[in-house]
């Protein structure tokens, strides 16, 4: 058998790999194909729809943190009327925290006063809402009462502009308003839209005058028959600072002539309407010793039909320890720096009255210890409103906590338990 012989031959090389098939059209890139811009306004969409989103779930919520920081940056680029302004227009509209801290109540804050029961003693005081704008607002923000106004019987625009001063350094506020109003026609018709008066959140109506009126007591019986049938109470402020002879209605003589006319006023009107909103005289801090002795006497003479008092409203007094430049503004200072001044009066007040008078206690209250120590001092109930511009909302929500704590701590069951603590020794 013949041999084989080995061959020459060199292997072949493999053939090579086939093409890859070509990706089917929803693995291209699609970026080619889109039009110049694209990618980038897209982002910057998602980007500011997460901000917006993140932002409406944090006012919502009411976090502290966030309004505080947020008010911040507002109060740098925002005068503060404007920003009084947006606040109102937030409340009318429904921006208000809706769940968290603001709409948690507590057993220890109920009370009852002027024969109508508070689910807490935090109300926010006249000034913010002067027209009636967001009451029905407002009431859903867990606040105890709201008190609307002032209210003057012709509509005035009030003081020149600017006329709202931060003291941001002090956490206080120059106000020179000067009434303005819509006048209590229009507002009436507002408020009639929103007033509810079983509603369990009570509505306070604040009367003022106008600059020009020569008779200032026809000025509030004008607002005693527009207001008494859409009032749980109603106040009769004597004591801005900013319209001229305003004040000196609070002396004896003067005062009680005025709470004369606006009680034979209230008289007829409660033979109308079948009820009598309760009477509260507003006052100032900055009286004397003489003043205040004559007001809690005729506070105490049921002739006179006062039934409450608020102490106080804002203070033309200047302390020493103001830093801001803006200390200079003439006008009212409310806030944190008139705190002590406003306790020291509801104090005397309390005394002087024997504690038979209501008293609502006003004036740099924004924190719980704050609103307690006005408590202790003697009032009933409490309002804020400057707390509102350097916290915002959720502050309402932080005073209720932190006075449920105060009473718990201090052994207090409840507001009227601790109402006077201070100086329960000392009257009569």
């Amino acid at each position: 058998m013949a041999s084989t012989a080995p061959s020459s031959e060199i292997p072949k090389a493999p053939p090579p790999p086939p093409p890859p098939k070509p990706q089917k059209a929803y693995f291209r890139p699609i970026y080619s194909s889109l039009p110049p811009g694209y990618i980038t306004k897209s982002t910057a969409i998602i980007v500011v729809g997460g901000i917006a989103a993140y932002t409406g779930i944090e006012l919502l919520c009411g976090s502290e943190a966030f309004y505080s920081g947020a008010l911040k940056v507002v109060q740098k680029y925002v005068d503060g009327e404007t920003s009084h302004q947006w606040a109102v227009r937030m409340a009318k509209w429904g921006v208000l925290p809706k769940c968290g801290e603001n709409l948690k109540e507590y057993d220890s804050l109920k009370t009852d006063v002027f024969g109508k029961q508070f689910s807490n003693p935090i109300g926010i005081a006249a000034g913010f809402d002067k027209d009636g704008e967001a009451i029905r607002n407002l009431r859903r923000s867990g606040i105890g009462f709201v008190e609307v106004g002032s209210i003057t019987p012709r509509p005035q625009l009030g003081n020149p502009k600017p006329r709202v001063f931060r003291l941001a350094e002090d956490e206080g506020v120059i106000n020179r308003y000067g009434f303005n109003s819509k006048g209590a026609g229009p507002i009436s018709e507002i408020i009639k839209k929103q007033y509810e008066p079983e509603h369990p959140v009570a509505v306070g109506i604040n009367l003022g005058k106008n600059k020009t009126s020569a008779d200032a007591a026809t000025d509030y019986e004008i607002g005693i028959e527009r207001f008494a049938p859409l009032a749980d109470y109603l106040v009769v402020n004597v004591s801005s600072p900013n319209t001229p002879g305003l004040r000196a209605l609070q002396s004896k003589k003067e005062l009680g002539k005025l709470l004369q006319s606006v009680k034979d006023a209230l008289d007829v009107k409660e033979k109308e309407i079948g009820r009598r909103p309760p009477l509260l005289l507003k006052i100032a801090p900055d009286l004397t010793y003489r003043d205040k002795h004559d007001i809690a006497q005729l506070a105490i003479d049921k002739s006179y039909g006062i039934d409450g008092l608020i102490v106080s409203n804002t203070t033309i007094t200047r302390p020493e320890t103001l830093q801001s430049p803006n200390k200079t503004e003439t006008g009212g200072l409310s806030g944190r720096p008139v705190r002590e001044i406003s306790t020291e009066v509801v104090g005397e007040m309390y005394q002087l009255t024997g504690g038979k008078v209501p008293i609502v206690g006003c004036g740099g209250v924004s924190s719980g210890q704050d609103a307690y120590e006005k408590i202790r001092a003697g009032a009933s109930l409490v309002q804020l409103y400057t707390a509102l511009v350097y916290q915002g909302f959720p502050v309402i929500g932080r005073v209720k906590r932190e006075l449920a704590e105060c009473l718990e701590r201090d052994g207090f069951a409840s507001v009227a338990d601790a109402v006077g603590a201070d100086y329960r020794s000392k009257v009569k």
